[in-house]
């Protein structure tokens, strides 16, 4: 069976869904139906029992799919540990982080990584959900903020920064604050219904509890709502320095600094890094550390 096609069953198997696979993958749906056609007609027993309203495992698909995961990761495993030795980077890179993250930090550095590796190509996404790293032949995950409890393996970058801002015409409508308790009179554009807000200033430590007007799990659109005058909010430096230099935003009470905001670079492999992602990880190192 091929590595390629037994990929593909796995996402089937994860997704139960032919046109979810086919998204997820960036390959026409005929495509995927065709690899699912090959593995089923290699195995010679249907994997998958499928109807108008049903997609799911057979019993032969459900046997198969532990096997599946272990070939294709021990595939990835021995491509991994020859691209160590060989040294070089090269082949397929797929990278997941937020929309904002993507657009303000790492698109920035590709042209140079890419002129420096001319046989490394790269796939960076953006999907918002938990990825499944193994079973979607994701190679690196960037993860802002806290990690879950996983196995696989995460790597500390430099951390980011947490700006309390406002955009000049809110302050001249509603004032701006001139102790952290007043942030409970604002309108508050925050990730979350209710929160707590931690502030240090030398050797103090104050915590608010701030509710949201405005809730916006993503930081990018956190900005455009905050620059547009709707509230205050703790936005990512990298997200509010240009518009702080352009006098489109203000930054509050800037004595009092949130704790910095943790970013890991994660990967699943157990047995070393691949030249491929040992590269970004260096590369998107070396740029977090010069902003």
């Amino acid at each position: 069976m091929d590595q390629g096609d037994l990929e593909i069953f796995l996402h089937l198997a994860g997704s139960g869904s032919l046109s979810a696979s086919s998204r997820m993958l960036r390959m026409p749906k005929s495509s995927v139906s065709r690899a699912l056609a090959r593995i089923e007609t290699d195995a010679g027993v249907a994997l998958f029992e499928r109807s108008t309203r049903l997609f799911r495992l057979t019993d032969a698909g459900t046997l198969l799919r532990p096997y599946a995961q272990r070939v294709v990761h021990d595939l990835r495993e021995a491509r991994a540990q020859l691209d160590g030795i060989v040294g070089e980077a090269r082949g397929l890179l797929r990278v997941n982080t937020t929309a904002s993250f993507a657009q303000e930090l790492i698109a920035p550095m590709l042209p140079v990584l890419a002129e420096r590796h001319a046989d490394l190509r790269i796939e960076l996404g953006t999907d918002p959900r938990t990825i499944d790293m193994v079973q979607e032949g994701v190679d690196l995950v960037v993860r802002i903020g806290a990690l879950p409890d996983s196995a696989l393996i995460a790597k500390r970058l430099p951390p980011i920064a947490l700006l309390l801002v406002a955009s000049p015409e809110y302050l001249a409508r509603r004032g701006a604050p001139t102790d952290l308790s007043e942030l409970v009179d604002h309108d508050l554009v925050t990730r979350e219904t209710t929160s707590r807000w931690t502030f240090h200033k030398e050797d103090a430590e104050r915590t608010i509890e701030v509710s949201g007007r405005i809730i916006i799990p993503d930081a990018g659109a956190q900005k455009v709502v905050v620059a547009g005058g709707a509230g205050i909010g703790c936005l990512p430096d990298y997200l509010a320095s240009a518009s702080l230099e352009a006098g489109s935003l203000v930054h509050l009470l800037p004595g009092w600094r949130r704790p910095p905001v943790d970013i890991h670079a994660v990967y699943p492999s157990h047995q070393g890094l691949s030249a491929k992602v040992r590269v970004f990880i260096d590369a998107l190192t070396a740029h977090l550390t010069a902003r």
